[in-house]
């Protein structure tokens, strides 16, 4: 194969321009997605049971243990790992390998619905398989307007958001959810010989929709079903709660009152000191973030010229500023990478020789992006990482082939026949030097569960780039280089050539009379050669273990460009005393943005401040 495409050159050429077009037909077609990290599929169970107005310890007794001692017998769960708040409990069931989630979230449903012995007050489980979502960008919508006005146009803008072509995950945060109150007193309801349960029942009993069977006609079959559920105040007024038979009602309204409002619990969000609710959007699975970020803030633009008197529209916490940033920053890296090896290349070696080798980086990464989708792999800061870490190594085997054939040439041999005698020369180190290289990746493809699919983004890339420069060194550089002439008269030398034979000169003067005698005296003794490499060895392993010299971080800790402060007060604190807390950060950091902007132009180094009071629970800040 060597010989016949090394004296086919159009052959060749077609095998590099295929591999060439396949690379970049996903690029042109946009079929890549990209994202921050590798999604992957999700692989923990949410058990997750409400018990208002219970104590942690309560919870945990009467819903957290028994959701334990339910499902810890079911083949096929690594860990359960359990929760109990004020209010709720969470159970999570994490898979282990070899197991299908869903499988098991089935089997985890028919368990805790079987469950006879939660208390009264439990609401229904909700159970469902983790999803993993990635924050895109924060709309907020900011205004001195009634709360209720605002979270009315919050729900609008989240459905209109939610229309948008590719967004499929919206969601409304920072306002509190509607609630409807019922106040009875207690000498009214012995007024009309009533009790809470009578009021509860009737409720109960009126406020649903119900199928009342069919009516099968000549024509067709019609469905009867009454329409009865509540969800107003109005609407919970006109329940009635009992009748006699002269056609007196007595109503709801007649005995209670019935707040039609916001819940009770003290929460609050503002936007730069307004009241403000925000509409959060989400990438999901492999979808673009750049993508859905750029298609909100175009929605942002047009919708500012539509909003109410009074009411703000921007965006917070834009994370595909952070992907875009780290992509760019990570793609300027690959560029200035493979500029300094082809400068390298060229100052060491022949500049056509170092041309030819350079044109096997494109090649081989094209191929790696042409197989991308088919391994399920995306564009992610893992594997443009990925793409860095195999830069230096791609161009090794061709340019073991290059320093071969240019050997050939040198000896006297014609261009075709030197391309094909020195590539064969190196044709078996150098396939088992590609082998070794992409078996010392394996076992990162190995690793599974946790952060298993992250890793395994590395060898997924690193492996076919390897794979194809193989294929371009073995089969596309030979017949390019069967055309490379040597022995150039220096006279006739612009002074770049010049330059760049003497280095290259000079790099062969070193390794005939520095790196060759060295190497003999390694050679010769080769037992000392090998104890000061063991040595060597050890020493670092010492270095690495001892944790003085070499310390180990799983992930290294990076600057946030929102940093955030938290407060969390006792259970049972006023809301009036976290407010105040609150405020005393905020009016610090309104200091700090007045602090940090540029006088001349009025920029602001801080762009917004948000404050958000009992979002999680009560006390918090």
């Amino acid at each position: 194969m060597i010989a016949w495409f090394t004296k086919n050159t159009v052959a060749a050429n077609l095998l590099a321009i295929a591999i060439i077009a396949a690379g970049l037909y996903p690029v042109m077609k946009d079929s890549l997605p990209v994202e921050f990290f590798p999604s992957s599929d999700p692989d923990v169970i949410s058990v997750t049971v409400p018990y208002r107005g219970s104590t942690p310890v309560e919870v945990e007794e009467a819903v957290v243990v028994r959701v334990e001692e339910e499902v810890q017998d079911l083949e096929g769960i690594r860990k359960i790992t359990s929760s109990a708040n004020e209010g709720s409990g969470t159970v999570r069931i994490e898979v282990d390998d070899g197991y299908d989630p869903r499988t098991i979230l089935e089997d985890v449903k028919n368990r805790v619905g079987a469950i006879n012995t939660f208390p009264v007050e439990t609401e229904n489980p909700r159970i469902s398989l983790a999803q993993r979502t990635f924050a895109a960008i924060t709309i907020t919508l900011s205004g001195d307007i009634p709360e209720k006005s605002l979270r009315e146009l919050g729900e609008l803008v989240r459905e209109e958001v939610l229309a948008i072509e590719g967004v499929t995950q919206v969601e409304l945060t920072g306002i509190r959810p509607y609630e409807i109150g019922i106040e009875v007193r207690q000498e009214i309801l012995e007024e009309y010989n009533l009790t809470f349960a009578d009021i509860s029942n009737a409720i109960q009993r009126s406020s649903l929709d119900l199928a009342a069977g069919s009516i099968k006609t000549d024509v067709s079959e019609i469905l009867l079903r009454t329409k009865g559920q509540a969800y107003t105040g109005e609407d919970f007024e006109n329940i009635v709660i009992k009748s006699d038979s002269q056609g007196s009602v007595l109503r709801i309204k007649d005995v209670a009152v019935v707040n039609d409002a916001f819940s009770e619990e003290p929460s609050y969000t503002t936007y730069d000191g307004k009241p403000a609710v925000f509409v959060a959007v989400s990438s999901v699975g492999k979808q673009n973030i750049l993508t859905i970020a750029g298609k909100v803030k175009d929605y942002i633009e047009e919708r500012k010229a539509s909003l109410p008197s009074g009411v703000s529209i921007d965006y917070w916490r834009d994370q595909s500023r952070v992907v875009d940033a780290r992509l760019s920053t990570l793609l300027s890296s690959a560029v200035s990478g493979g500029l300094l090896v082809f400068t390298i290349l060229t100052l060491f070696l022949r500049p056509s020789l170092a041309i030819w080798v350079c044109f096997g980086i494109p090649i081989s990464f094209l191929g790696a992006i042409a197989v991308m989708p088919w391994l399920d792999v995306t564009v992610n800061i893992i594997s443009l990482f990925g793409f860095i870490l195999v830069l230096g190594i791609v161009v090794d085997d061709a340019i073991v082939t290059g320093e071969s054939i240019f050997t050939r040439l040198q000896q006297g041999m014609p261009p075709q026949e030197a391309a094909i005698q020195g590539t064969k020369d190196v044709a078996a180190p150098v396939t088992f030097g590609v082998l070794t290289t992409m078996v010392a990746f394996l076992p990162l493809f190995l690793m599974s569960a946790g952060r298993g699919p992250i890793w395994q983004q590395i060898p997924l890339i690193i492996i076919p780039v390897l794979a194809f420069s193989l294929v371009e060194s073995k089969l596309i550089l030979p017949a390019h280089l069967s055309h490379v002439k040597v022995g150039q008269d220096r006279t006739k030398m612009n002074a770049f050539l010049r330059a760049q034979r003497w280095i290259a000169d000079g790099l062969q003067l070193i390794v005939k009379k520095y790196y060759q005698p060295f190497l003999r005296v390694c050679l010769k003794n080769r037992y000392i050669t090998v104890s000061i490499f063991i040595f060597a060895a050890l020493l670092m392993f010492g270095m690495f273990t001892g944790g003085k010299y070499l310390r180990f971080v799983f992930f290294p800790r990076v600057e946030t460009e929102y940093p955030s402060i938290s407060i969390t007060m006792p259970l049972g604190t006023a809301s009036e005393i976290t407010e105040g807390h609150v405020l005393r950060f905020q009016e610090a950091a309104a200091e700090l943005q007045e602090k940090y902007t540029d006088p001349d132009s009025g920029k602001q180094l801080i762009k917004a401040i948000t404050t958000v009071v009992g979002a999680t629970r009560a006390g918090r800040g």
